[in-house]
């Protein structure tokens, strides 16, 4: 019964998480606000469970200075977000006192945040991601579990690879509340954005090449292996043709790198039984290289593999940097390039290093520099790492950062698996702002804690 139980919770899980996936990723604050009342909802219907209730206590218990961080990290978000006095904010954000005082502001008190109400809708994202975290450490507790997680993972991303495709075919219409009108010449699917759709992608082929990669070493070779095995191929070739069709420079690097590093420790190991996931491997570069990539445009397969030329080359010095080094940051009102968007989140950090501009607060800091602006333009930096050290300033990053770091400080925590995805999140962060997407930062973060190597049920589990 209680198998029956934790089954059905879990399968309410994964569809919460289908739900985030198509409403764009979660990147609206609606959809913030809902999803955090789903998984409260869910989260309070598990703690009236004593199994699950102990299983929570145990994670606190053997995560409390992680947690103790976080939290902490918490209240510093709700300190951006309320009210202060306003001679206050000539020490904690001097930058905003001055142009509060040239804008002769007559209230007597403002807060830190540059957007309390995107502020105030982040700080429900990380609760939020927090409450994802602990139910899946408490709801897939078996490797058997971890594998599920994996095939739904991708499985879901074949469906909307799959959905992409079709619109991308048929012209990328708009769908109810799908809006594929800004790219047409690309597949986004569900999301806005291509190179966000592209990074979700990325993060299920992720879990395909795990699920073929160690399903043989924990599971035995029966009639439903083998056919689960022939399913996790054709998912990952839809994801694949996905990917290539969004036509997204760092979606197809980290596509294609994250296969070369996978087919390079597979010859390393040179291990019998992974020759056919080395297959795979090779098989997928050469649909991707040759078929795909030919019936696409020779071209366009090209540019997509020269992804760190052109993104280095935006960040180096230029002629119209001076503007941003210090001359009038209004010059450049339209076609801000993602270089000079990078550049101006740095001067921003800056001049808000403490405490920060507050979640969200890049957008207004962004129209309030730039007032020309066009109708269509980027509301996040081409840099998440420079815009969440803008947003949260070096004592929310440290808080936060510290957090994330004790919770991986395990021996367990340095596999080939994290290795992988913290390159991923490192090139994410640097060159994009995918991260900022919350469907992304909760893949992520729910992989990190995925160890198919776990140990089997905790001794509570066997309680009746």
């Amino acid at each position: 019964m209680l198998i029956k139980k934790n089954k059905f919770n879990q399968y309410i899980f994964l569809l919460i998480i289908s739900s985030m996936i198509i409403f764009n990723g979660g990147n609206n604050n609606l959809y913030i606000q809902f999803n955090f009342i789903m998984i409260s909802i869910f989260f309070l219907s598990l703690i009236r469970e004593k199994n699950h209730l102990a299983h929570l206590r145990d994670i606190f218990n053997k995560n409390k200075l992680s947690i103790i961080l976080f939290i902490l990290f918490i209240i510093f978000l709700i300190f951006q977000i309320i009210p202060l006095p306003i001679k206050w904010l000539g020490f904690l954000s001097l930058e905003k006192f001055n142009l509060l005082d040239k804008l002769e502001f007559n209230a007597n008190y403002d807060s830190i945040s540059w957007n309390p109400v995107n502020s105030y809708f982040i700080l429900l994202n990380y609760l939020s991601l927090f409450l994802y975290l602990i139910i899946f450490k408490s709801l897939f507790y078996k490797k058997k579990d971890i594998f599920k997680f994996y095939y739904f993972l991708v499985f879901i991303g074949a469906v909307a690879s799959s959905v992409a495709i079709y619109f991308f075919l048929i012209g990328n219409p708009d769908f109810l509340m799908v809006k594929n009108s800004f790219y047409k010449s690309s597949a986004t699917g569900f999301f806005i954005n291509r190179t966000v759709f592209s990074c979700f992608l990325v993060l299920c082929f992720f879990c395909g090449i795990e699920y073929l990669k160690n399903i043989d070493n924990y599971q035995k070779d029966n009639v439903n292996n083998f056919f689960n095995k022939i399913y996790i191929r054709i998912f990952i070739l839809l994801i694949t043709i996905g990917i290539i069709t969004s036509f997204s420079r760092l979606g197809n690097f980290l596509f294609i790198s994250l296969i070369a590093l996978h087919i390079l420790q597979a010859l390393y190991l040179n291990n019998k039984k992974n020759r056919f996931f080395l297959i795979t491997l090779i098989l997928i570069v050469l649909i991707d290289v040759l078929i795909l990539g030919f019936y696409f445009g020779s071209e366009k397969l090209l540019q997509r593999f020269y992804f760190l030329e052109k993104e280095i080359a935006e960040y180096l010095p230029a002629q119209n940097e001076l503007g941003l080094a210090g001359g009038d940051l209004k010059e450049f009102a339209f076609g801000l390039s993602r270089g000079e968007l990078t550049k101006f989140a740095f001067v921003e950090f800056k001049k808000f290093m403490l405490f920060g501009y507050g979640g969200g607060g890049f957008e207004t800091l962004l129209k309030i520099n730039f007032p020309n602006l066009s109708i269509k333009f980027a509301t996040h930096a081409h840099s998440d790492l420079i815009e969440f050290m803008g947003e949260f300033g070096i004592i929310g990053s440290i808080l936060i950062f510290s957090s994330l770091l004790v919770a991986c400080a395990s021996k367990k925590f340095f596999l080939f698996k994290n290795f992988l995805l913290c390159y991923l999140l490192i090139f994410i962060l640097l060159f994009d702002f995918s991260f900022h997407i919350p469907i992304n930062q909760l893949l992520f973060i729910l992989l990190i804690a995925a160890d198919s190597k776990q140990s089997n049920i905790p001794e509570y589990r066997l309680k009746k």
